[in-house]
């Protein structure tokens, strides 16, 4: 009887030791997220409940808020945003703001999967979440008959405004190739090309 409790205590120590795990993988992912367009906002001042608000970012990546206007916060993680806001506040408003800001609702942001796939089309990613080339095949219903798996194109427009073209072979993806964890990106145009045999 004795072992079985024990037994029962390690497994609740593990089980608790993964979740916290998970719980800090989501806070990293989370404060990595760059604000973009379409988010929205709770605002917060503590001690100054008059200049609580719900904010979202336009499509300039700026947002307005109260007495200090329009601030430029898209492309920002959320603590860069913190520190821009304490600042603007500092000059001229208030001695020592503690400003915080969070993520009430992410904008929805879109990929495309084309060509020979079961459900060609766009679709859907929020905030954090991550969609890898896989999982997106995956999501337009997997190939068609005539798919070719090994000539697969993802176009990127980059930060600069110019549009790469990254090849993949899915093949060699799904066996656990260097390139299986490519993760898509707001935007990302997948083409799954048609076999010539």
């Amino acid at each position: 009887m004795k072992s079985l409790i024990g037994l029962l205590i390690a497994g609740a120590l593990v089980m608790g030791s993964g979740t916290q795990v998970s719980a800090q993988a989501t806070n990293e992912e989370s404060s990595n997220y760059k604000l973009t367009a379409n988010d929205l906002l709770d605002f917060r001042v503590f001690q100054e409940p008059e200049l609580d608000a719900v904010v979202r970012i336009s499509g300039d990546g700026t947002a307005t808020f109260p007495l200090v206007g329009n601030v430029t916060i898209g492309g920002k993680t959320i603590s860069e945003a913190i520190d821009i806001l304490k600042s603007r506040y500092k000059d001229g408003y208030l001695v020592s703001p503690q400003v915080n800001l969070t993520v009430r609702a992410y904008a929805k942001q879109r990929f495309t999967v084309l060509g020979q796939v079961q459900k060609p089309g766009a679709y859907e990613m929020q905030g954090t979440e991550s969609v890898s080339l896989l999982q997106a095949i995956g999501l337009a219903g997997g190939y068609t008959r005539i798919a070719d798996p090994a000539n697969i194109t993802v176009k990127r427009r980059e930060s600069d405004g110019k549009e790469r073209v990254i090849r993949f072979n899915a093949k060699r993806m799904a066996r656990g190739g260097d390139d299986a964890s490519f993760m898509l990106k707001a935007g990302d145009v997948v083409t799954v090309g048609e076999s010539l045999f």
